[in-house]
């Protein structure tokens, strides 16, 4: 089973109140914020952006999420490699992460079962 494309970005800041402006700036709308310093933008029908903010003991990063329609049906070829397998998140989706060739990290998400 391949995956749907890109559902979303995911990126850690320094300054949630900055990076969301800055995206909204670019044409996103928020879409919900939380109330730990995070929160959702989207512009028209294209992956979301979410943010997160951190300490600034860590370094910003940038995630890319691709959709999996079955996190039980998802088998992925052994070039794929495998750093955790899915498990549920705080969020009510199923993520696994793989790394690429370059050593980039990468996120794997799927709906949770009921």
């Amino acid at each position: 089973m391949p995956t749907e494309g890109i559902e979303a970005v995911l990126l850690t800041t320094h300054n949630w109140g900055k990076a969301a402006k800055f995206f909204q700036e670019l044409g996103y709308e928020l879409e919900f914020a939380t109330d730990h310093n995070s929160g959702q933008l989207r512009n028209g029908g294209g992956p979301y952006v979410f943010i997160a903010e951190v300490p600034e003991d860590q370094e910003p990063q940038t995630r890319i999420v691709l959709k999996v329609p079955d996190a039980d049906a998802f088998r992925p070829d052994p070039v794929v490699e495998v750093v955790t397998p899915f498990e549920d998140t705080h969020y009510g989706t199923k993520e696994m992460t793989v790394r690429d060739p370059d050593g980039r990290l990468w996120s794997l998400q799927a709906p949770a079962k009921n």
